[in-house]
């Protein structure tokens, strides 16, 4: 059965915002504390039903937030396509609600102009990524990475005028290191066009941001952040407690190799996950929970491959602060 044109939203869907939302930095933008990333899982090769399926649940539970960048996928491009059509199937009476996000700075397209910090990459990319949305805007657009062979100028300077455009409402930088960073921020409110967010890796295995003074920083400045990979990829759950299922993104062994568990890190996991039982909670949601009680944090861009694993995630949110205290 074709299902387009009958999705409607939860009336209720607003009715936890008190706890579900998180205001970002010094901004006028309130994002969920849950945001959902579409890095994996909605590619041209995921099937488009499930991925329906599980951003229905996210919005009907008050994620408003859906995370992309130009080249998720697998194909590159194909994320932003699954995009599109669920603007045009579902969620095209529901934009004003939604803060859709996307990114350039990786690998792209062929040649020069497909990857990096230049104006034209940038600028090309953006137009590229708002076709295959179906969007006139996005309300948030990333330099994905820092380019060192870019004049830093040229690439902030882009980001400024794609505002102008009105081809993004707010623009922000990740995994850019802490001197371009407070560059970048400087430059970008000198030119009435301020960095809205950061975003960054951090987990509860991954603690460079803090440890490096970048979440300070952007706390400071009023610059909110924005976690990736807050699960390091599934190690912070109990998938891989009891080996490497055939099916796991480990098994896979594109961006998770299964060299990275070694024995030490299984023994850490299996008490990290004892803390967590202890607790009442899955690890998944007390790693969660970690990122979210750090100070300076908004939100964090969790994955999904299902409705039921989103539902879980969700938990995290009434969970307990949990500090390295009790490690």
């Amino acid at each position: 059965m074709d299902l387009k044109g009958f999705y409607k939203a939860d009336e209720a869907r607003y009715d936890n915002s008190e706890v579900m939302f998180q205001r970002c930095g010094r901004s006028g933008v309130l994002l969920p504390k849950i945001s959902l990333g579409f890095w994996h899982n909605f590619g041209g090769v995921d099937p488009y039903e499930r991925s329906r399926a599980i951003t229905h649940y996210a919005f009907d539970h008050g994620i408003t937030h859906f995370d992309l960048a130009n080249n998720y996928g697998p194909p590159y491009g194909s994320a932003e396509e699954t995009m599109g059509r669920l603007m045009v199937d579902d969620f095209k009476p529901y934009r004003d609600e939604l803060f859709i996000s996307s990114k350039a700075g990786y690998d792209m397209w062929p040649g020069p102009y497909g990857c990096w910090g230049s104006r034209k990459y940038l600028m090309s990319s953006l137009d590229q990524s708002l076709k295959r949305m179906n969007l006139d805007y996005v309300d948030l657009f990333y330099s994905h990475r820092f380019d060192p062979n870019t004049p830093i100028e040229e690439t902030l300077q882009a980001l400024v005028d794609i505002v102008r455009q009105g081809k993004a409402l707010y623009v922000g930088i990740s995994n850019w290191p802490l001197e371009p960073l407070r560059k970048g921020a400087e430059y970008l409110k000198a030119h009435d066009v301020p960095l809205l967010i950061y975003q960054g890796k951090l987990n509860m295995l991954h603690r460079e941001p803090i440890e490096q003074g970048i979440v300070d920083y952007c706390a400071e400045q009023g610059i909110g952040f924005i976690s990736f990979s807050p699960l390091a990829q599934g190690l912070l759950t109990d998938r891989y407690l009891n080996g490497v299922p055939t099916d796991s993104r480990m098994a896979k062994g594109k961006f998770l190799k299964q060299e990275q568990l070694t024995p030490e890190l299984l023994a850490y996991l299996n008490r990290l996950n004892g803390i967590a039982s202890s607790r009442q909670e899955t690890l998944a949601e007390m790693a969660l929970a970690w990122v979210l009680h750090q100070p300076g944090i908004t939100s964090v861009l969790v994955g999904a491959s299902s409705v039921a694993q989103l539902e879980k995630n969700i938990r995290c949110i009434s969970a307990q602060p949990f500090g390295d205290e009790e490690i």
